[in-house]
């Protein structure tokens, strides 16, 4: 292809061989080290002057050396009078913290109580009825709200409130520092919040997982219409359905319930399973699997209510401190994950870790994004890519 360059980072050389092997060009030269104090060094070792550049590095291993090995390859390359420049991040660094919260079931306060609807309607020519009721209500709410508000004002031994610690969340800085440094377009998948794409001024391509999850399904996993597809909590039911109308398999979630302890003022969450599972076989869906403690309680509370064989469907796999020792102890029979971090040291250390690759759908968004085309059918799960 004519002016295209693809670079890689330290992060994930296998996945650039792969991409560049499916484009049919070479991979991009370059000498990526460390000085003796540890600092980046950066050295492209080709002409990228009005070149279409696209940069592979995934937010894995040690995030913070190879995001900031991403911030200077993107300058150089702009100092270099690249044409465009693409960050390619099949897994997006700090995408778990977003500067507000994420939470799809809960909604903003209301400014004030919305107009009651009176009890059996109103009649033509009726005269409206006594809405003492309604204010009584109004009145419950109203109290009910500030008993909590006073519950939540934490007083320490000198009568002072409780100074309310602040979390730093990280979203816009790690979008303002690409932006800085010189990115013109950003291709990444499954993002965990889906809000985080709003922070940057260049335009975000957040590939979808779901082609690849529904073709692994059809073509891996034998006679799958009998699977019950299950999200592990409600923040991936949504994704969840939507395979399982695809291929019209029935669908179970496993609900995280907060109740109140009797002995204690304090919340403490049990899982809940909604839907039957009894005698069936389960695909569990998720977007990023870390500590795995998410999946492996899940897993377990399937099999307490008669789940067969449990499989478990990912598209980041992380991994991280003993998760593998989790899931080769838990009642989980086959993890399957995504390429998009490297996976070798996982493969080694367990037997239940398969791995489905993600080179060609992001080799597919290079090359439509370099000539201009369309990647809208990247995101449809009736297209497959051979």
């Amino acid at each position: 292809m004519k002016d295209l360059v693809v670079f890689g980072g330290l992060s994930h050389p296998e996945l650039l061989t792969a991409v560049c092997n499916r484009l049919g060009i070479p991979e991009g030269k370059t000498k990526l080290c460390k000085f003796s104090n540890n600092e980046t060094s950066v050295e492209i070792q080709e002409s990228v002057r009005e070149q279409d550049v696209y940069i592979i590095q995934s937010g894995c291993g040690t995030v913070n050396d190879n995001l900031f090995q991403l911030l200077i390859m993107i300058n150089a390359c702009k100092v270099a009078s690249a044409k465009r420049i693409t960050a390619v991040l099949p897994h997006f660094p700090y995408s778990r913290q977003p500067d507000i919260p994420y939470q799809p079931s809960s909604g903003a306060p209301l400014p004030k109580l919305p107009p009651a609807t009176p009890r059996g309607g109103l009649a033509s020519g009726q005269v409206t009825p006594n809405t003492s009721s309604t204010e009584d209500v109004s009145k419950q709410l109203m109290k009910q709200l500030t008993k909590v508000s006073l519950q939540e004002k934490q007083v320490d031994q000198d009568g002072k409130p409780a100074y309310r610690q602040w979390l730093a969340r990280s979203g816009t800085l790690v979008a303002d520092l690409l932006t800085c440094a010189g990115v013109d377009h950003i291709i990444t998948m499954e993002m965990h919040d889906p809000q985080f794409q709003g922070y940057f001024d260049c335009p975000v391509d957040n590939l979808v997982s779901l082609p690849l999850m529904i073709k692994y399904i059809r073509h891996e996993i034998p006679n799958y219409q009998d699977y019950v597809i299950v999200s592990p909590d409600a923040g991936g039911a949504k994704r969840a359905t939507s395979i399982a109308e695809k291929l019209r398999m029935d669908f179970a979630l496993v609900h995280k319930e907060r109740r109140r302890s009797s002995s204690s003022s304090s919340k403490k969450r049990d899982l809940m399973l909604v839907g039957d599972v009894r005698g069936r076989d389960i695909c569990i869906v998720d977007d990023i699997v870390d500590t795995s403690y998410t999946i492996t309680r899940a897993a377990r509370i399937l099999r307490e209510n008669g789940a067969r064989k449990i499989y478990v469907l990912v598209c980041h796999a992380i991994l991280s401190g003993d998760a593998v020792r989790n899931i080769e102890d838990s009642c989980i029979d086959q993890l399957i994950v995504s390429n998009t971090i490297p996976q070798n040291d996982h493969l080694q250390n367990s037997t239940k870790i398969k791995v489905y690759d993600v080179a060609p759908i992001f080799s597919e968004a290079i090359r439509r994004t370099h000539f201009g085309e369309s990647v809208s059918m990247l995101f449809d799960p009736q297209f497959e890519i051979i």
